[in-house]
């Protein structure tokens, strides 16, 4: 497995590609803008999965599977989804194939196989929950309606980009159905915090939570929180978002209920989600030139086990250590793998994993064995120690909180050092070209400026951030009055 990645200085966009497919992460398909991700990948994926799914049901919600095509006539009846969404479907019209009479070889659609009614390949599946909850909701008794799906969905994206932006995407979209509004907001609160948590926790990715702008908005919802990362190459990426749909899908669907009163009213409604981009924001934050950096909390592999050895008797005294070394990591919940294949060099194998990231890779040779240590190295910082082989798995411990918690804390410095107040629009374009990252500046308010600064320096209002202090200014482009900043960038 050959390194050789282009420098994030030289090409950082070059690097994350190659990154991406040399760590065995994923790589394109036969099918334009999707990719396959490969088993690596699929691990780290399955790890993010597994613990927002926990975090999900102990926060009451339910999983469940809704189909993955939406007749055309559902999917046109929230207009501003509709309208939102429509330039990306995928649409399904015929139903059969035949054979083509002018070249056996060949099946073409066959004219006589339309469908009486068009169908959408998902791009978001509020449609077809929405007009299935009709069903499932007539009294408060109903309420809340808690519900999750895991899926995959489909959005004809022109320009792809592993992970980052594909054709079809993995993602998980939880929709619920409340009685009041004020339900309805805490929970789009609440999931917005389970997203944050679980970046700060798990993918040790500081984020600014926070609102977006009307324009920024999901199609057809009324209010958007979302959480905001920063790329190391002082880009901005949309880690998570959270939606208060109001009762909007609710009358769209005609989704009433009777409440304790006896009075007919329409549910209160939120979608929350995200996807595999949460790969591409894991690899861009934390990664260097010589590959992957993971963390311990997210990694397929925590610890590698390589042993160095010349004859299969050396191999057999290492291999006795080693199994018994795994048998301790793994009753204390660490993963670990002893890779004794005999096809590789040990030189290859501390690439491989360097590659991918592993968080420790232990390394035992003859002189370990009589010494009765180890050679323990660290992924993060490159660095090895040698430890004694019953200090092992206590240092191991340790080292794998220690690592989780400096990779938050190196980000989080990145981060807050590259976030720029300004006041002007000159020191605003300045930040932007030179230096990057968040610009903290003043707004007024209006669609106008934003969509002209976005026309003239390809930056986006990423957030209006829960925690931004009122202060009196000026607008950094308009010069009109503002009452707060807000978080400007390029982002993905």
């Amino acid at each position: 497995m050959s390194k050789n990645l282009t420098k994030r200085s030289e090409d950082y966009s070059k690097w994350y590609n190659e990154l991406v497919v040399k760590a065995d992460l994923a790589e394109n398909s036969a099918v334009r803008g999707c990719m396959v991700i490969k088993p690596y990948g699929y691990a780290i994926w399955e790890k993010m999965q597994a613990e927002l799914d926990k975090k999900f049901k102990e926060t009451g919600h339910q999983n469940a599977y809704f189909p993955l095509f939406v007749p055309k006539s559902l999917f046109e009846a929230e207009e501003k989804n509709a309208e939102g969404f429509a330039k990306e479907c995928a649409v399904v019209t015929h139903y059969r194939l035949k054979t083509d009479p002018e070249d056996s070889s060949k099946l073409i659609v066959d004219p006589k196989a339309k469908l009486e009614e068009e169908l959408i390949v998902r791009p978001t599946s509020e449609a077809i929950i929405w007009n299935t909850y009709k069903g499932w909701i007539q009294s408060y008794r109903d309420l809340p309606l808690l519900v999750n799906q895991w899926a995959n969905v489909v959005r004809w994206e022109m320009r792809t980009r592993l992970f980052l932006r594909t054709a079809e995407f993995l993602w998980q979209e939880g929709h619920t159905a409340h009685a009041t509004r004020q339900e309805a907001i805490a929970e789009t609160e609440q999931m917005n915090n389970v997203y944050a948590d679980f970046a700060e926790q798990f993918m040790a990715i500081p984020v600014i939570r926070g609102r977006k702008t009307e324009s920024e908005r999901f199609a057809g919802a009324e209010d958007t929180y979302c959480i905001e990362a920063l790329m190391q190459d002082g880009k901005a990426l949309q880690a998570g978002t959270s939606h208060f749909l109001g009762q909007n899908f609710a009358k769209a669907f005609d989704v009433k209920f009777t409440s304790k009163e006896g009075k007919l009213d329409y549910v209160w409604a939120t979608s929350w989600g995200v996807s595999t981009r949460l790969m591409g924001a894991l690899i861009m934050t934390h990664s260097d030139d010589n590959g992957l950096v993971l963390p311990p909390n997210l990694a397929p592999i925590q610890v590698v086990i390589v042993p160095i050895y010349k004859g299969e008797e050396q191999l057999n005294q290492i291999s006795e250590v080693a199994n018994a070394l795994v048998a301790d990591l793994r009753s204390k919940g660490i993963s670990v793998k002893f890779d004794n294949r005999d096809t590789h060099r040990p030189g290859a194998k501390f690439a491989q994993y360097e590659l991918q990231g592993v968080p420790l890779r232990i390394a035992i040779g003859p002189k370990d064995l009589e010494k009765g240590t180890v050679e323990l190295a660290r992924r993060d910082t490159l660095t090895k120690q040698f430890v004694a082989k019953d200090e092992v798995v206590a240092t191991i411990e340790l080292l794998l909180v220690e690592i989780q918690e400096s990779l938050h804390q190196k980000a989080t410095q990145y981060r807050d050092e590259h976030i720029t107040e300004v006041n002007s629009f000159d020191e605003f374009k300045d930040v932007l070209e030179n230096k990057g990252g968040f610009i903290s500046a003043h707004w007024d308010g209006s669609a106008e400026t934003e969509q002209k600064i976005k026309e003239l320096t390809k930056a986006t209002i990423r957030c209006i951030p829960f925690d931004a202090k009122e202060e009196e200014g000026s607008c950094v482009y308009s010069n009109k009055p503002s009452k707060m900043r807000v978080l400007f960038a390029k982002a993905y």
